[in-house]
C-alpha cells in the first residue's frame, strides 16, 4: 500500500506563510496516554516546532472560547514537545513508534456540522443521484437530461429570492423538482451532523470508507471554526467523505452516508482569524483536490469558495441563529463545488474510491490535509471519547478552576 505522506516534511502540509499565522493543532502523546493542544511556532533555528500549551488551554475547545483566540495562541507560554517534522513522520498509523507523539486532528468537544448543497455544481449531482437512485450506470444519462431542464450556471442565483422560488415553480410544472434543489436555491439550508465529537482523524492518519459502498467520493471543503456565541474564529480544511450509492437510494441515508468510522478527516491545524487571516480570506479560498490511486489513477480538481451559492456567515447562521446551542461551539463545513465525474472504470459509472487512495486537500492558506482511505473496519478504532478526555485530564491536573 503506497505511504499516506511523500515526505515527512513541515513545508508539505503548512500554509504557504509557513508559521505566519495563528496555527493551533492536537498531538497524542503516549507519556500522558492522552492528547494536548499544541501551537505551531518557528524555532530559532528556522523550522517549525510544537509547543504544548495545555495546561493554558485544556481543550481547543478552550482556546476557541477566548476573546481573541489568536492572541491567545500567541501569548500562551508550554513546553515544547520538539520539531513538527518529527511528529509529522510519525503520524502514519503503518510505520508509527507508539512510544512518540503524533498529529490527530485539530478539534475536540466541538459538534461536527456540514452544510450541504452550497454549490451549484454538486447540487445537480445529488438531483443525478436521486434520480439515479444510487445507480452509477444511469448517472451520465440522467446528468444530460438535468442540464438540459436546469442549465449549470446557477451561481447567479440567490437561494430563497423571488426569482429561485420562480425556477422552482417551473421545475414543478415540468415535473423535475427535487428534495436537493429544494435546498440548493430555496431558502432553508441543509445542516446535518457529519461526526461525534473526538471522532475525527487527522493529517497523516487514515480515513474510512463503508465497505458496503460501491459510489463514493471525496468532498474536499474549508470548514469554520466557530464558538459558542456564534463568533466564527477560524478555519480548517477538510475531507466529507461520502457514499453517493447511499445517498442517491434515499435521503434518509444522508446519516449512513455521511457518519461512519474515520469518515470525517479534519487538519492539518487550525488558524485563527487575525489581522493576515480573515472571513474575507476564506470567501476567496480556493481549494484543490488530488486522488492518487495504487492502480495509476489520478483526479485533481479544484473548488473556489467564491461561488458558494450562501455565503459562510449565513450558513453559521443556519446552523446555530436562535434555535440551537452548542455551549463548547462547532464545526462546520461549507460544502463542496467538486463532484468528480471522471469515469475510473467502465463508462459512464464516473469516480468511485478504491481501498489505498491517497487525497490531498490542499489550499494556500490553510496548508494540506492528506489521508489514504481505507474500509472503516480497517481504519484505527475510535475508542478515546468525551468521558475518557475528561478522566485524562483530570488525571493531569488540567481540569481545575
Amino acid at each position: 500500500m503506497q505511504p499516506i505522506l511523500d515526505a515527512y516534511d513541515a513545508r508539505a502540509i503548512l500554509p504557504e506563510d509557513g508559521c505566519a499565522g495563528a496555527l493551533a493543532g492536537r498531538i497524542w502523546r503516549p507519556e500522558l496516554s492522552g492528547p494536548s493542544v499544541v501551537a505551531v511556532r518557528q524555532a530559532a533555528g528556522g523550522a517549525p516546532e510544537l509547543v504544548d500549551i495545555t495546561r493554558a488551554f485544556p481543550t481547543i475547545r478552550d482556546l476557541c472560547e477566548a476573546p481573541d483566540p489568536a492572541a491567545a495562541l500567541r501569548g500562551a507560554v508550554g513546553e515544547t514537545v520538539g520539531p513538527l517534522d518529527a511528529v509529522l513522520a510519525n503520524t502514519p498509523p503503518d510505520t508509527r513508534d507508539p512510544s512518540k507523539p503524533w498529529l490527530v486532528a485539530p478539534i475536540d468537544l466541538q459538534a461536527v456540522k456540514a452544510a450541504g448543497v452550497t454549490f451549484a455544481v454538486s447540487m445537480l449531482e445529488r438531483v443525478i443521484e436521486e434520480r439515479a437512485r444510487g445507480n452509477p450506470d444511469a448517472a451520465a444519462a440522467i446528468r444530460l437530461e438535468v442540464g438540459r431542464l436546469v442549465g449549470d450556471d446557477l451561481r447567479r442565483l440567490k437561494p430563497g429570492s423571488p426569482e429561485a422560488m420562480a425556477l422552482k415553480d417551473v421545475l414543478v410544472a415540468q415535473g423535475a423538482w427535487s428534495q436537493y434543489l429544494e435546498v440548493g436555491i430555496g431558502p432553508d439550508a441543509e445542516i446535518f451532523t457529519k461526526a461525534q465529537p473526538l471522532s475525527s482523524v487527522g493529517c497523516g492518519q487514515e480515513a474510512g470508507l463503508h465497505p458496503g459502498s460501491q459510489w463514493n467520493n471525496p468532498e474536499p471543503e474549508v470548514a469554520l471554526v466557530v464558538a459558542s456565541d456564534q463568533r466564527i474564529v477560524g478555519a480548517t480544511l477538510g475531507n466529507d467523505v461520502n457514499l453517493r450509492d447511499f445517498e442517491g437510494r434515499s435521503a434518509l441515508l444522508l446519516g449512513k452516508a455521511k457518519d461512519n468510522a474515520a469518515s470525517c478527516a479534519l487538519g492539518p491545524f487550525l488558524r485563527l482569524f487575525d489581522g493576515g487571516f480573515s472571513l474575507d480570506h476564506v470567501r476567496r479560498t480556493v481549494v484543490s483536490l488530488e486522488v492518487t490511486g495504487e492502480d495509476g489513477f489520478r483526479l485533481s480538481g479544484t473548488s473556489a469558495l467564491s461561488e458558494i451559492s450562501r455565503d459562510p456567515a449565513d450558513l453559521v447562521e443556519a446552523m446555530m441563529g436562535g434555535t440551537h446551542q452548542y455551549p463548547d461551539g462547532a464545526v462546520l463545513f461549507l460544502g463542496t463545488m467538486f463532484a468528480p465525474v471522471e469515469d475510473r472504470g467502465a463508462a459512464g459509472q464516473g469516480f468511485t474510491h478504491k481501498v489505498g487512495d491517497r487525497v490531498v486537500i490542499r489550499s494556500p492558506a490553510l496548508g494540506a490535509l492528506v489521508n489514504r482511505m481505507r474500509h472503516c473496519q480497517d481504519c484505527e478504532p475510535w475508542t478515546f471519547g468525551a468521558a475518557a478526555l475528561m478522566r485524562n485530564l483530570a488525571a493531569r491536573g488540567l481540569l481545575q478552576g
